[in-house]
């Protein structure tokens, strides 16, 4: 006889879907998704309070929260850490460090986010979540979504220049190149027709082949 075998492990969160809804307590306070309606967030986790990696990572994103905040773009921590251990560690990172982390940080003793977002990956630990990335937009909509490792750090840069990249897509209805930055041009979606690509040379944009066009904002 056959055994069929039940896949036991949540679903994961899927691109352009609604992000999954959660209320947690924080250390500013009780936070729902839905707070954060009308605006940019950039939900991170990290293995755990008091790590060297994660503490650099912390005063990264803290050191361009402004930057973020410019660009109507909020910030939220989590771990699988007491909301205490989160108080005390951001308290040891501004007399330590001088960097004040003014950003929220989710209490997830319970795991109940942590698992709703995939950040819980057996392969590198169950008890910790690794290093997960979340943009989702002011429609509660899950638009990216990266995965790092336990033992690397992220690039800040990139989640800032992925944001402005994605609300530059979404304003001007194009596509960005390869490390696009503000200011460099963008692409112009390939046409859906034989008679509109044969159309696209002379639309006026900066021509290489029917379906690679680019043009200045």
């Amino acid at each position: 006889m056959s055994e069929t075998i039940e896949n036991t492990q949540p679903a994961m969160p899927r691109l352009n879907e609604p992000a999954p809804a959660f209320t947690a307590k924080t250390t500013h306070g009780e936070i729902s998704l839905d707070d954060y309606r009308g605006k940019w967030l950039v939900l991170f986790s990290h293995p755990a309070d008091f790590t060297p990696v994660c503490t650099t990572e912390f005063m990264a994103f803290a050191q361009r929260h402004e930057e973020f905040k410019a660009l109507n773009t909020e910030l939220l921590g989590l771990s699988i850490d007491s909301n205490y251990a989160h108080i005390a560690w951001v308290r040891n990172i501004k007399e330590k460090f001088g960097i004040d982390v003014k950003f929220p940080i989710i209490e997830d003793l319970s795991i109940n986010v942590a698992t709703a977002y995939g950040m819980i990956q057996p392969g590198a630990s169950d008890t910790s979540a690794v290093r997960a990335t979340f943009i989702i937009d002011p429609e509660g909509i899950l638009r990216a979504m990266v995965y790092y490792p336990m033992t690397n750090g992220r690039s800040i840069d990139e989640f800032v220049r992925l944001v402005t990249a994605l609300q530059t897509s979404d304003a001007n209805a194009c596509a960005t190149p390869e490390n696009w930055q503000p200011g460099e041009k963008v692409i112009v979606p390939p046409p859906a027709t034989v008679d509109a690509a044969e159309k696209r040379e002379s639309e006026g944009y900066e021509y290489t082949d029917w379906y690679f066009s680019k043009k200045s904002l």
